[in-house]
């Protein structure tokens, strides 16, 4: 998981990202539900500009962009191409369960990282990550072990840009922060 793989547009890494396991400093799980932003998208931090809080954003591919939402939570992001990025939204919890456990202060594997806000408290994850490589400590990655099947929808939590159909799900997977919608059919 070098900086090329992270060097595409931010929907392609996004749909690639599904089914891989991530750890950060041995906690963590298999990635089930992401979201792309770009320059371009009014949704993006990254849309008016640089500023200190997506400075990240601006630099190069394969490097974390973690930022506060609402002024909660921590949110762990994936620099793509070009002030783009890749949010993490869900995790299907597999390492050190009761690590993540103890930091939410609940045991129920489904809702430990379902959300951005519940992932990075479980995973530890702060503004000290923010910058970083991912492709060395405290940052980790498995490949899926086999072939996964994801299903795309629109994004979540937004205002602009909600119909962009950048959102990315594990398929089945009871671990997503909120199920995609079913059509009907």
């Amino acid at each position: 998981m070098g900086p090329s793989f992270f060097a595409r547009p931010a929907a392609t890494v996004a749909a690639n990202l599904i089914g891989y396991t991530l750890l950060v400093e041995g906690v963590g799980g298999i990635i089930v539900e992401t979201e792309a932003y770009d320059r371009d998208d009014p949704a993006s931090h990254s849309f008016a500009g640089p500023t200190r809080r997506n400075a990240s954003m601006f630099g190069p591919p394969g490097h974390a962009y973690v930022y506060r939402s609402y002024g909660l939570h921590w949110c762990l992001n994936l620099v793509c191409e070009e002030a783009s990025a890749v949010l993490l939204r869900a995790l299907e919890p597999t390492d050190h369960l009761e690590v993540m456990a103890e930091r939410r202060g609940l045991s129920d594997p489904r809702r430990l990282c379902a959300g951005p806000g519940r992932l990075s408290q479980a995973l530890g994850v702060t503004l000290t990550q923010d910058g970083l490589p991912l492709d060395r400590p405290p940052f980790a990655w498995r490949e899926p072990a086999a072939p996964v099947s994801v299903e795309a929808g629109t994004r979540i939590g937004i205002s602009r840009g909600v119909e962009t159909p950048w959102r990315f799900v594990l398929a089945e997977s009871r671990f997503v922060s909120k199920p995609l919608p079913r059509t009907k059919g």
